[in-house]
């Protein structure tokens, strides 16, 4: 009989953090609290600070509001939003503590996401579904969990993961809702196994379990080798939906180039289509995920920034947005998602900047910090001591202090 599939992961979890992945992690970390600078004073911020005085918890609500979280391709998910608040939630854990906490949430989150096919991707918001055992995993690494603590901990909080993408049709906050309710299930599940309950480490392939409920043909437990996944996780350079960045991305191509011009033929793969073909935007949340709007935003001269897709630029660009067309393309609809990829009039881009093939490096991400905290309204010197904080710094208490006055 063949061990568990969370034994396994465990077990891989459960292994030292190098200083490599911890400085990788500091990246994600940047990334992270930039996105929550720039959505700190939105509709969700001010909900999460309704529901909570703790920084670390108001922050799960506004992680994701910009749509610039990092992403991973395969599993399509997002493991910032989810991943950080609960590798930040002890206060008298030190920076290393939680760095090692983000990189083995990373790994649990993307492990469990890669096994999910298709079919689960048309209903569940893998957000949300895998979200569950990188915060668990996360906050088993700060309570100090041993491997059998991991695979319980992890069990009970597959048993009751989820998250229907019904959300998607209305204008609505149940996004962040989801990624608040990861986190808080991850760190219920990690205490109640603390405290000496246990959990049922088959959930995942068993009988009843997620994969027989979830999906049509799950794949494998994704594994980097000797390395950690978060190695492959990809930064988001743009303020709309990932789907809509390979258009963006080659819209912007043809522009440095001085060749974009109307009409605007955009082909890419069918996911785009599914979540962002959207020609008539009426809302800042869906001109995120319309390609039309996009498109017409680096027709305009923009760079695809949060003021790119307020009411005001909707209203502006309708006149470009009515010269995009979107169609599908077979081809790159069979690289995908190994491949995020589009063709704009002809010009194709097999990969999309800030994915592994095309990486932005350190300078991208302190820029975006600095961009996203003056849009969320913060000086200068408040996003340089983000930067330094994250990147450099080993005062983990002072990063607690930061996001509750963000926030407060």
């Amino acid at each position: 009989m063949s061990e568990p599939l969370l034994n396994q992961l465990a077990q891989t979890i459960a292994r030292n953090v190098g200083e490599s992945e911890r400085k990788r992690a500091r990246l994600h970390l940047l990334d992270w609290l930039a996105c929550v600078a720039g959505a700190r004073d939105s509709e969700a911020g001010h909900l999460g600070g309704v529901i909570s005085r703790l920084g670390w918890e108001r922050a799960t609500y506004v992680g994701n509001v910009l749509e610039m979280d990092d992403v991973h391709r395969t599993s399509l998910l997002h493991p910032g939003p989810v991943v950080w608040p609960a590798a930040m939630s002890m206060g008298s854990a030190n920076m290393d503590a939680r760095l090692d906490a983000a990189v083995r949430g990373y790994e649990a989150m993307i492990s469990v996401g890669s096994a999910l096919d298709a079919h689960h991707y048309a209903h569940w918001h893998p957000t949300s579904t895998a979200g569950v055992f990188g915060a668990t995993a996360a906050f088993g690494s700060l309570i100090g969990f041993a491997p059998v603590e991991y695979a319980n901990a992890l069990g009970n909080a597959g048993s009751v993961a989820g998250g229907l993408w019904h959300m998607r049709h209305d204008n609505v906050l149940t996004k962040q809702w989801h990624i608040y309710h990861a986190v808080r299930t991850g760190r219920d599940a990690a205490m109640h196994v603390h405290y000496g309950a246990t959990g049922p480490v088959g959930i995942l392939e068993g009988p009843q379990g997620l994969f027989a409920a979830m999906t049509g043909q799950p794949g494998n437990l994704a594994s980097n080798g000797a390395d950690w996944l978060i190695e492959q996780v990809s930064f988001k350079p743009f303020a709309a939906c990932r789907h809509a960045h390979p258009a963006i991305d080659a819209a912007m191509e043809l522009r440095s180039a001085g060749k974009l011009s109307a009409p605007f033929k955009v082909e890419t793969f069918a996911d785009a289509l599914t979540f962002c073909d959207r020609a008539n935007p009426t809302t800042e949340h869906e001109a995120k995920f319309s390609i039309q709007h996009a498109v017409a935003v680096v027709a305009d001269g923009r760079d695809a920034r949060p003021e790119d897709f307020t009411q005001e630029a909707i209203a502006a660009l309708s006149d470009l947005r009515a010269q995009v067309s979107v169609i599908e393309d077979t081809s790159i609809t069979a690289r995908y998602p190994a491949h995020f990829g589009a063709r704009v009039n002809g010009f194709e881009l097999i990969d999309t900047l800030g994915d592994p093939e095309r990486p932005v490096g350190e300078a991208r991400i302190v820029e975006k910090m600095h961009t996203l905290g003056k849009w969320g309204g913060l000086k200068a010197e408040q996003s340089q001591r983000a930067v330094d904080l994250a990147l450099t710094g080993d005062d983990a208490a002072a990063i607690d202090d930061m996001l509750e006055g963000w926030l407060a």
